[in-house]
């Protein structure tokens, strides 16, 4: 298992960045594909159009979400917290992902850098 830590910069503010990954209508306009999303602690989610599912675990409206992601047969949960900072009118944005399956984790690196947040990049941009 391996950990993932990355901070991204984002042209919008973290009120708005926070409703764009917790609500399902923005999440569908940036990503292009289905989804479901309900920022209620203990609900399942799923995105592009279940290429990502896990179990929401906590809210900290415009500042933090904490997920679990799912990755098959795990002993361990693969945790996803994303945590947004106001950067002056920006969003800085610091990603940590634990128990990454060995196998999985180039992907999953490549997956947050080009199509997470290089979606999410695309769609604030200035």
């Amino acid at each position: 298992m391996r950990d993932f830590k990355k901070y991204y910069i984002l042209n919008t503010e973290p009120e708005i960045l926070y409703s764009a990954l917790t609500t399902e209508a923005t999440i569908i306009l940036w990503t292009g594909e289905k989804a479901q999303m309900q920022a209620v602690e203990g609900t399942e989610f799923s995105l592009w159009d279940d290429s990502i599912v896990g179990k929401n675990i906590s809210f900290e409206p415009n500042k933090k979400i904490v997920q679990q992601w799912y990755f098959g047969e795990q002993t361990e949960p693969s945790i996803v917290t994303i945590i947004l900072h106001d950067n002056i009118g920006k969003t800085s944005v610091e990603v940590r992902h634990t128990n990454i399956p060995d196998e999985d984790f180039v992907d999953i690196v490549k997956g947050w850098n080009e199509i997470y947040f290089g979606s999410l990049m695309e769609f604030y941009r200035d």
